[in-house]
């Protein structure tokens, strides 16, 4: 018998691939419940505050799934140039595999559209991008940066792989990911 996720599992899965490809505003609960095949009283049940804690832990989630992988590079890597390189180019192997498709950059949905939803979400996506710039700030830290230099890299940086994963879904290209791998050593040189 094949292990089916759960109820909330199911939700939260379907919930952050419709917020992703559809947008916040744009995706119901009925279609969540639906998409998921999950009776209507789990969605209630494990998110009773609705929409907005349903978003929240999407966030929370989306937040962690990137600093693990961010993480990893950082570890395997001998230097933060090689691990944010090599952090691009695994956005480049996902982007293509995926035939640009079903990967949207965290600001687009997030920051740009929920933000302004609730002071809750806000600063969950504040966090998700402090958390980012944090991995990145500890290595470079680690390897004698200046901390304030360091910090302001390390926004850069975030911003420079957000932008170039929307210039790269956008252009169904891989060239703005790439473009943006090989500068890094330009910006954290």
């Amino acid at each position: 018998m094949l292990n089916k996720p759960n109820a909330r599992e199911a939700i939260v899965e379907t919930a952050s691939r419709l917020f992703f490809t559809q947008g916040y505003h744009a995706t119901g609960l009925s279609q969540i419940i639906k998409d998921s095949d999950s009776p209507k009283g789990s969605l209630y049940y494990y998110f009773p505050h609705g929409k907005e804690e349903l978003a929240l832990t999407c966030i929370n989630k989306t937040g962690e799934f990137v600093v693990g992988q961010l993480r990893q590079c950082v570890e395997q890597e001998g230097n933060i140039i090689q691990a944010v390189q090599a952090f691009i180019l695994q956005m480049v192997k996902d982007a293509e595999e995926s035939d640009y498709k079903g990967m949207v950059p965290f600001s687009f949905w997030v920051a740009a559209e929920t933000s302004c939803i609730s002071e809750e979400l806000r600063t969950a996506c504040q966090t998700v991008f402090k958390d980012w710039q944090d991995v990145i700030l500890q290595r470079l830290l680690e390897e004698g940066m200046d901390a304030e230099l360091a910090a302001d890299k390390a926004s850069v940086v975030v911003s420079l792989f957000e932008g170039a994963l929307l210039q790269t879904l956008t252009c169904r290209s891989a060239r703005p990911l790439l473009a943006a791998a090989k500068m890094v050593p330009v910006l954290l040189g």
